[in-house]
């Protein structure tokens, strides 16, 4: 008897002791976007360690010409890229784009990660520089290395509200050497938002925007926008949207948007992206 009260007591303790140190465990919010995009820019989530991802993102659309190809679409974009998580707050990413000749990589950190348990931050920060190279021939141009060189820097703050619903707002600098007039900047402010909205266990809708604040002058630009779905079967995600922007490298898109979102060729372009995850790891798969 005495006995069976020493062993009741005993496990009451070691209970206690693993429900304080449990509560001392960060309780940090996941899956705030679930893919590393939301549509057509950047979202907070970086890939674990050991991850990496088979990227490939397209754009389609019709020109306004009286004569135009017949099947399916005129013209037609396209990124592959691979990304892989080097731990499991950085990723690095690199790829190329066929229709701007644009090659681009960059690096992504999670620099802070929001919580469940209402301590520590209420929201997630993830830092993204991006550098990209225009492989494209300049008419009656001879550029240096240095003069085909981008570079986008971007703050991506998001917050999970519920299980259903997440918002991120992205501080962007873009910096391109090359200019199209001496009348341009060569930075360029702008900020991004985009929000998802979960529909079911793996399906999500999703929306982006971006507004640049000192925009190219030499020629018409838009601010690029985005309204799609985001689908999720196991190891292969699936984003299809409609959107105004035809080029697919982040500074590309941000600065250089040239038509505006309606219905018109060659406004309204459908966008298809598609992330095939590799685990090199089997522990890494849940």
């Amino acid at each position: 008897m005495v006995f069976g009260c020493i062993q009741f007591s005993f496990t009451q303790d070691l209970l206690g002791i693993l429900e304080n140190e449990q509560e001392n465990v960060p309780k940090y919010t996941s899956a705030t976007f679930k893919m590393t995009r939301i549509a057509i820019g950047h979202s907070i989530e970086t890939r674990k360690k050991g991850i990496l991802e088979i990227f490939v993102a397209n754009r389609f659309w019709n020109t306004p010409e009286t004569r135009t190809q017949s099947f399916f679409v005129d013209r037609l974009s396209s990124r592959i890229a691979l990304e892989y998580g080097i731990s499991d707050r950085l990723s690095f990413g690199a790829g190329g784009t066929s229709f701007d000749g644009l090659f681009d990589a960059y690096l992504k950190y999670k620099l802070v990660r929001q919580r469940d348990d209402g301590q520590g931050s209420p929201f997630s920060i993830t830092l993204l520089q991006n550098s990209s190279y225009n492989s494209s021939a300049f008419p009656g141009t001879t550029e240096s290395f240095s003069d085909r060189l981008g570079f986008t820097s971007q703050v991506l703050i998001a917050k999970k509200f519920s299980q259903d619903f997440s918002l991120q707002i992205a501080p962007t600098l873009v910096h391109r050497a090359n200019l199209s007039s001496t009348d341009d900047s060569k930075s360029h402010f702008a900020i991004g938002f985009g929000g998802r909205y979960k529909l079911g266990s793996h399906l999500s809708l999703v929306s982006e925007y971006y507004y640049t604040a000192n925009p190219i002058e030499s020629f018409d630009v838009y601010g690029p926008f985005a309204l799609g779905v985001n689908w999720e079967l196991g190891d292969i995600m699936l984003q299809f949207m409609l959107t105004n922007a035809q080029r697919i490298e982040d500074g590309a898109f941000i600065t250089q948007t040239r038509n505006n979102f309606n219905f018109k060729n060659p406004n309204l372009n459908f966008g298809f992206n598609a992330t095939y995850v590799i685990h090199f790891k089997r522990n890494l798969k849940k």
